[in-house]
């Protein structure tokens, strides 16, 4: 088994070659999982989310009081995405041909999906979207999403995203590439389609995958072939000065709040809180006093010394994991949820936090009548 992980968590699609051909999407979920990627079902043999049940797909269903989510079941795609492994194993172990999406807004990711379908070339406003391209500019030979980024890159002296050996990129069984970046943790870079007309968009047939959205994870298969990784390199490098610059000026991050008061504390971070104490076991109650105290920070956008009291929870929640209340995934998960709704877009610093609170955390097994 030590090998086996060893392997895969430096390149999972060296070990899936040698796998059964049943285990490799549980492999690939549990790999992003690692790294810090919350995953989610995709249809067998598709790229599009597992269907809701019965009852999710009743119209007017209100995704933010859905029991499927806190029950852990895949409704809603993405939003259903998780980091637990014990939930993992229970979705792909029974059903091995599902596919692997990847969550990217709280994976701390932004991929640019370059699509390259043959299609009538548009207008010339609406091939780099905001940067004007004279009519006697020759356009012969333009035809899809690698050439309009490519442009892109050129006019700023960079180096396209398509040929960027520093990160992970993935070819799509469609002859497009994902090319996948770790966000800076301050900006919450939103999705959006370049081919769609949308008020935002990078470029002609070039997509954004980030808030709001996933990607199809490398190693997935599709009816369509296999999203295979392209290179050696299989972790994603910080996204680019230049290119963070055009995504800010493409209107790719939210609209300014009317109010620069005081956020009000999200519903759905009330109900998670809720979930972790209104349940099953004295230890997740415990939890959740800690977690009120971190989702309280949504209200107050500085000054609320959010990092301390992420810091607190996840010390508490080292403690609960040691003395067996919950597990690490459990506690992983309510911390990452706690932390999302109280600094979006700030995964991988809040990450960090973490896993540095409940390493100390585990050293002090906390008995039920503590609070650490």
């Amino acid at each position: 088994m030590a090998a086996e992980l060893q392997v895969s968590r430096s390149d999972p699609w060296q070990f899936r070659r040698a796998a059964p051909v049943a285990a490799q999407p549980l492999t690939t979920a549990r790999w992003c999982a690692r790294e810090g990627w919350p995953v989610h079902p995709l249809a067998p043999g598709r790229k599009t989310p597992v269907g809701n049940c019965e009852t999710c797909r009743a119209p007017g269903h209100d995704r933010g009081m859905c029991g499927c989510l806190r029950a852990g079941r895949w409704c809603h795609g993405f939003h259903a995405a998780t980091l637990d492994l014990d939930r993992i194993g229970q979705w792909w172990g029974s059903r091995p041909a599902l596919g692997v999406g990847v969550a990217t807004g709280p994976a701390g990711l932004v991929v640019i999906d370059i699509d390259a379908h043959a299609c009538e070339l548009p207008g010339r406003e609406r091939l780099l979207p905001g940067v004007g391209i004279s009519a006697a500019v020759d356009l012969t030979g333009l035809a899809n999403g690698f050439h309009t980024l490519g442009v892109l890159a050129a006019l700023r002296g960079a180096v396209s995203p398509a040929d960027d050996e520093s990160t992970l990129r993935v070819r799509t069984p469609s002859g497009g590439l994902h090319v996948w970046y770790r966000n800076d943790g301050v900006h919450r870079w939103q999705c959006s389609a370049g081919s769609g007309g949308g008020a935002r968009a990078l470029a002609w047939q070039v997509d954004v995958r980030a808030h709001g959205g996933y990607i199809v994870a490398p190693g997935t298969v599709t009816s369509a072939g296999v999203y295979r990784p392209v290179g050696a390199v299989r972790v994603p490098a910080p996204l680019p000065a230049w290119l963070a610059g055009e995504l800010e000026r493409t209107g790719h991050l939210p609209s300014a709040p009317a109010s620069s008061g005081p956020r009000p504390v999200p519903p759905r971070a009330r109900q998670a809180v809720l979930a972790a104490g209104g349940g099953r076991r004295a230890g997740e109650r415990i939890l959740a006093g800690v977690l009120g105290e971190v989702t309280a920070c949504a209200a107050v956008p500085e000054g609320a010394a959010f990092s301390e009291k992420l810091n607190r929870a996840a010390y508490t929640a080292g403690g609960l994991v040691a003395a067996g209340h919950i597990t690490e995934a459990e506690a992983i998960r309510f911390l990452r949820d706690a932390a999302e709704q109280a600094r979006p877009g700030q995964q991988r610093r809040c990450l960090a936090i973490i896993r540095g609170g409940l390493s100390a955390g585990t050293v002090r097994p906390l008995s039920l009548g503590e609070r650490g």
